[in-house]
């Protein structure tokens, strides 16, 4: 279970890109918001060297990840999985690989794979904070529900912005003028 006075740190955040997936996005409430933060959090967490992973649910059937996020991994392709949860054994060596526990969540859909995900992270006791202006699902009380068992079961629901500034720590700096402009 995060703790929910933690502090994000550079040093350890990871962010974690679950399936926003070119087929699926049509279907997907608020999709262009959703993918519109995701794509705030890359370009943020890029600025501020905070690594960043992404996963694709059965790319055969919904397809690569959308253009606007896929431009931004460049070389480092999502991995392909099945099941609903992302914690597939790839994503596990790829987040041990880079030695971070505090992983930042964006994605879809929140109630299946962003939700299953969350909680198999949580159960690893690994610290976990979800965008909840970064996720979204078909229906919206699908996600409000998401949200609520996510909280419960010890994930901190934050947002987009707030995490960027929390990981940016202070103002004055080259980096806040990079995260300013991306936030803005």
């Amino acid at each position: 279970m995060a703790n929910p006075l933690a502090r994000l740190s550079r040093e350890r955040a990871l962010l974690f890109v679950i399936d926003l997936q070119e087929k699926l996005l049509p279907a997907v409430h608020e999709a262009d918001a959703c993918v519109a933060a995701a794509v705030k959090l890359i370009r943020g967490c890029q600025a501020l060297g905070v690594p960043v992973i992404a996963t694709e649910q059965y790319p055969a059937g919904l397809g690569p990840t959308c253009q606007s996020v896929r431009v931004l991994l460049g070389t480092e392709a999502p991995i392909e999985k099945l099941l609903f949860s992302g914690c597939v054994q790839s994503v596990r060596d790829a987040i041990a690989a880079r030695g971070r526990d505090q992983l930042i969540i964006t994605g879809t859909e929140a109630h299946v794979c962003v939700q299953q995900t969350v909680l198999d992270l949580l159960r690893d006791e690994t610290d976990v904070w979800v965008c909840a202006d970064a996720i979204a699902s078909r229906r919206p009380f699908d996600c409000e529900m998401a949200l609520h068992r996510m909280r419960q079961a010890g994930a901190v629901i934050t947002t987009t912005e707030s995490v960027l500034f929390e990981l940016l720590g202070q103002a004055g700096t080259d980096d806040f003028k990079r995260i300013l402009k991306i936030v803005k």
